[in-house]
């Protein structure tokens, strides 16, 4: 009987169209939240499918900036970004693209086209740390026997792969590169997205998860530097970079996501 009853209750709190206000003591307010659809209890807002936004009480609307800052906050940068776009001047096809990133770097920049030793010592630090980035992706897997982390890496490499070709962006006309960068030699390649960013998010992942939080401390301040080098020779534009963060966050998920599904199916 008192596992009915309990059952009964918790289907009813949390069936749509009832809410657990915050000061009921975990009381069921129906009336409530028949007439705005909001739960309070769980900190999300649950439709009844007869009611909308519109018929929220000045409480609701309060509730919702009081808890809900983190979309409020987005909300109001979207309604920002909204009047941005549509007020803003067109880059004429005559100019090179507008990146800010370049523009906060114009001094590291200037500093790095006028001293190539030391760009090129840069360059050289850069490329020790992908070859770092590199051994401990494979090594996850060769040496530990844990494969995410490489399986991520092949996901990203093979999409920025296909992305960069479809798209092929301009080279920044005040490209400074080096022969100590990697790949070595000033070669071809690919601007959207960066690798180099988007390896050592994956690495820095894995490392958390192992717990390894100095290691992944390190690459994190290491792959900050080297963005903002990057930016300085022109090597990437500040979405590549972004992206790449993106990128390394989405593939290290998706190979997470087909390791289990690979363990699932080896199971039933």
């Amino acid at each position: 009987m008192k596992t009915a009853e309990a059952t009964a209750a918790t289907t009813t709190v949390l069936s749509p169209g009832f809410k657990r206000s915050p000061k009921s003591n975990g009381k069921v307010n129906g009336t409530a939240a028949k007439k705005t659809g909001v739960n309070h209890g769980n900190g999300g807002y649950i439709s009844n499918g007869k009611v909308s936004f519109m018929k929220w009480t000045l409480d609701d609307v309060v509730y919702v900036a009081k808890y809900h800052r983190l979309p409020c906050f987005f909300a109001a940068w979207f309604l920002f970004f909204i009047y941005v776009e549509y007020t803003l001047r067109m880059v004429p096809d005559s100019s090179p693209p507008y990146d800010l990133g370049f523009v906060v770097t114009r001094s590291f920049h200037r500093a790095l086209a006028s001293w190539p030793e030391l760009n090129s010592l840069l360059a050289a630090l850069n490329t020790v740390f992908v070859a770092m980035q590199s051994v401990y992706i494979i090594g996850t897997w060769v040496v530990e026997g844990r494969p995410r982390a490489t399986i991520s890496a092949l996901f990203m490499f093979t999409c920025r792969g296909i992305l960069g070709y479809t798209t092929q962006l301009p080279l920044p006309q005040e490209f400074v590169g080096s022969g100590m960068d990697f790949p070595v030699g000033n070669v071809s390649f690919f601007l959207f997205y960066s690798g180099h960013v988007a390896g050592s998010v994956i690495a820095s992942l894995d490392m958390r998860r192992m717990q390894r939080w100095e290691l992944a401390w390190l690459f994190d301040i290491l792959n900050v530097l080297q963005a903002v080098r990057l930016l300085g020779t022109r090597g990437h534009y500040t979405i590549d970079l972004a992206v790449g963060v993106g990128a390394g966050i989405l593939f290290d998920s998706l190979a997470g996501k087909y390791i289990e599904s690979r363990r699932k199916s080896a199971v039933a």
